[in-house]
């Protein structure tokens, strides 16, 4: 029964849905440079309240200030990839997966050292 909901099209009918969000929210609230990358559209720029932690993947774009690394988008590109594997479900099971990256699985399938939640901060 749930194996109609994973990699479907109706997990994809979700992702197309959260991309377009990110989109409009991408678009009406980026003040930098757009672009693609790696897959996704980057959207640089954006106020610190607009996403969580350094950036937030929506669908296919990636929400950011400016943390756009190489290995940052990396990590958002597994993101998007879970984005297209469980469409509009992906923030309800990210949520569920709980607000620790160290513990939640959606983070360390991304990659934590990618993710750069493994730097080792200076006191």
């Amino acid at each position: 029964m749930l194996r109609i909901l994973f990699d479907s099209p109706l997990s994809r009918a979700g992702y197309l849905y959260a991309t377009a969000v990110g989109l409009v929210w991408g678009g009406l609230l980026s003040t930098g440079r757009v672009e693609r990358r790696g897959g996704l559209i980057v959207f640089r720029g954006l106020p610190n309240w607009a996403f969580g932690r350094g950036g937030s993947c929506v669908g296919g774009c990636y929400l950011t200030r400016d943390n756009v690394s190489d290995a940052i988008l990396e990590h958002e590109a597994v993101h998007k990839r879970q984005w297209q594997r469980y469409g509009m479900l992906f923030p309800l099971f990210y949520r569920a997966a709980g607000s620790n990256p160290l513990t939640n699985r959606f983070e360390i399938e991304a990659g934590l050292d990618t993710g750069g939640y493994l730097t080792k901060r200076k006191s």
